[in-house]
């Protein structure tokens, strides 16, 4: 077995424009061992998708190195293609094929033998709970079901890897769950590497390992604990009557390490959370200001990405 599933050391993409230049992937390194589910995170326009494009293959990179299991993405497309199932952002079932035409219309196109074919689509179907639509058109399923179908046919030629580019965008919470399910089974079933792009911070979660995408580089990497114990001491959520005069005068409080807004409540970020609780209790009743209870929370993924990026941008801004 390879000893990386997937690498990438300084890659770079660069577009050409009317305007010039424009840098999409900056820089990029990652590693994934096999049998990891490594997620590359991100809001749109981070460069996640241009990133994934890359190391597969389909896009030819500007400089740096990338591969899979071994293969340069550059120069052994074929052999890639082999040994990974792809899901595109964009949904690629033919709309007029059914749920059966489909999985052999991929099968074909991966030269799996029909005797093959007999055993395997019987296995993925029941896998992915399709059992019973064989004969639907894919242009009927619903967004959750089309999604399955996609994965069960990215897993037709029994591939090492797996790639997901945005694999759930548009997909109602519960088939988000189901999917990332069935994720988890080929994870732990098959040992199967899996590398997912996301915008969903509370995917993230559900990886083993997370790259954090902002502005085409990777701004911090590691488990999903490690990432949350960058920030700074303890967390801290309430909902103020005034926000806006609550959020004035927390700001700049001792003990106060950052301030983060999280729809009607206000995420503060604290040194000790005995003392500056009182603090801030006492300071907003001086004010007037009506509030409930202060309460620590636990970090999660988005907080941690929101403070990570204001990082960054401080950087950038000095």
């Amino acid at each position: 077995m390879n000893e990386l599933a997937i690498s990438a050391q300084g890659l770079t993409k660069q577009f050409k424009t009317r305007g010039g230049m424009v840098t999409a992937v900056e820089n990029l390194s990652l590693r994934v061992t096999p049998g990891e589910t490594y997620g590359l995170i991100g809001p749109d326009g981070a460069g996640k998708s241009t990133a994934t494009r890359v190391i597969l293959g389909l896009l030819t990179r500007t400089a740096g190195e990338s591969s899979i299991l071994g293969f340069d993405s550059m120069a052994d497309s074929y052999e890639i293609r082999e040994r990974v199932g792809y899901i595109a952002q964009q949904n690629v079932l033919p709309a007029d094929l059914t749920v059966m035409e489909n999985m052999r219309f991929f099968a074909g196109v991966q030269c799996v033998s029909a005797e093959a074919q007999k055993k395997r689509i019987p296995e993925l179907l029941a896998f992915a709970g399709l059992s019973n639509f064989t004969n639907r058109l894919a242009g009927r399923l619903s967004g959750g079901m089309k999604k399955k179908l996609a994965l069960a046919c990215s897993l037709i030629h029994e591939p090492q890897v797996v790639m997901l580019d945005e694999p759930t965008l548009g997909v109602d919470p519960v088939s988000r769950r189901e999917f990332w399910s069935l994720l988890g089974d080929l994870r732990a079933e098959k040992g199967l590497t899996i590398f997912v792009c996301t915008p969903y911070m509370d995917e993230a979660e559900r990886c083993t390992q997370i790259g954090l995408l902002y502005g085409g580089k990777l701004i911090a990497a590691g488990t999903p604990t490690q990432i949350k114990g960058l920030l700074p001491g303890h967390l801290l959520e309430f909902t103020p009557a005034q926000f806006a005069a609550a959020q004035q005068r927390i700001t700049g409080m001792e003990g106060v390490l950052e301030l983060q807004t999280y729809g009607e409540k206000l995420h503060v970020f604290v040194d000790d959370v005995g003392a500056r609780k009182a603090q801030i209790e006492m300071a907003l009743a001086a004010e007037g200001i009506a509030h409930d209870d202060l309460r620590e929370i636990e970090v999660r993924m988005e907080e941690a990405f929101i403070s990570l990026v204001q990082q960054q941008t401080e950087k950038v801004g000095v």
